[in-house]
């Protein structure tokens, strides 16, 4: 895909940090990533090289700058529960416009569609900027009936005669608005100062991704949905991998001897891809909760660190990249169950084995396809081999 250059597109996504309804909204995860580094990702893949971030809130900007986004700084009176998307995409503009660029069309995107289709911003964009359209809005194709309630309670037809029941394929589709984005030629955009004007068309999009997220139940509803509708993940581009131990290493079960000794059972496979990771260069650590010696045997048989009795993972994982000069998004954390949440939420790959707890497949970028002691850190070491021989051929 080539590349849209300023000044010919930018694309705006405006994040601010007060939402009251899912606090933390525009940072928290959807298949590991956060809501405004998955808008970012989209527009890129879009093949919109300018992308900004209108913000007031320094985790959103940090999320969004290491995601690839350059930040604005969203001014308080813009900021606030009452300010439109559009004062923060015109102040934007006037930003954008005094360092220079004046793009001749504007993608606006919203963080809260997390599941925002590449494919279809591009299309949208290229009809702007061929002149075919001067605004487009994403939407999605429905046959729904459709009512509405007066004030005294009573139900009417909107868009059908009650009267009368065709079969769909008899009946009009209509087209329900998205909000996962807008492209809009940035000279009527400016008069208009709204997003509908002169030939407004509509870019077709995938129900099934129309998912908007304005509360709870829809932000857990689409951490549910990731793993069917994500891209299927080719490589795990890190600069380190740390795992949890039971559950990962093994089956998160052990034999126990008279004598009160504890075994367990360990993948042959699991330690060939260790090996072959620190081979090409890539640390591994363990974390376990556990001060049990197998854990310490099995880091000893090969070869890395573990760190033992952990019983907060995140600040033990965030204390080691400190020190070894790593930085979290760049780091990769495989865990089974919820006391590895924590640590899963700071590091920019979260990884599940395959038979991990609910709520870490939902907190994770990937799940993978083995369960944990039958070839889960073999399965994730050969993903980031992947990431690293693509890297370094690229290099």
């Amino acid at each position: 895909m080539n590349a849209l250059r300023a000044p010919e597109i930018v694309a705006l996504i405006p994040a601010r940090g007060g939402s009251k309804g899912v606090p933390g909204k525009n940072i928290a995860r959807i298949g590991g990533v956060p809501l405004v580094a998955r808008a970012v990702a989209a527009a890129l893949a879009a093949g919109i090289e300018d992308v900004r971030v209108s913000t007031d809130d320094a985790a959103i900007g940090a999320a969004a700058t290491a995601a690839g986004a350059r930040i604005i700084e969203r001014p308080a009176e813009l900021a606030g529960d009452t300010a439109s998307s559009e004062a923060a995409l015109l102040h934007a503009l006037d930003v954008i416009e005094s360092e220079g660029v004046v793009p001749r069309a504007v993608a606006f995107l919203q963080a809260t569609s997390p599941f925002l289709e590449p494919a279809a911003l591009r299309r949208a964009a290229d009809r702007v900027l061929s002149g075919a359209a001067d605004s487009v809005l994403a939407a999605f194709e429905t046959y729904a009936f459709l009512w509405r309630v007066d004030g005294h309670g009573a139900a009417a037809a909107v868009n059908h005669d009650a009267a009368y029941r065709p079969r769909r394929q008899d009946r009009e589709p209509h087209y329900q608005e998205t909000g996962a984005f807008y492209v809009l030629r940035t000279d009527l955009f400016r008069q208009h100062r709204h997003r509908f004007f002169g030939r407004t068309v509509l870019e077709p999009v995938s129900e099934s991704r129309a998912l908007e997220i304005d509360a709870i139940e829809q932000l857990e509803l689409a951490r549910r949905l990731a793993p069917l509708l994500d891209p299927t993940v080719e490589g795990v581009d890190v600069d380190a991998l740390i795992t949890d131990f039971d559950g990962v290493h093994t089956d998160d079960t052990a034999g126990v001897t008279t004598d009160g000794v504890e075994s367990v059972r360990v993948s042959r496979s699991d330690g060939m891809g260790v090996e072959r990771l620190l081979a090409a260069g890539i640390p591994v650590l363990i974390v376990s909760k556990e001060r049990d010696g197998v854990v310490a045997a099995r880091a000893a048989k090969l070869r890395i660190p573990v760190l033992h009795g952990v019983e907060d993972k995140a600040a033990a994982v965030e204390r080691w990249c400190a020190e070894a000069g790593i930085d979290l998004a760049r780091v990769a954390y495989v865990g089974n169950d919820v006391n590895d949440l924590p640590a899963l939420g700071i590091v920019g790959w979260p990884i599940a084995v395959a038979d991990a707890h609910a709520a870490v497949r939902a907190a994770a970028r990937l799940v993978l396809t083995r369960p944990g002691g039958h070839g889960a850190v073999r399965e994730v070491a050969e993903l980031v081999l992947s990431a690293h021989e693509e890297r370094s051929t690229k290099a």
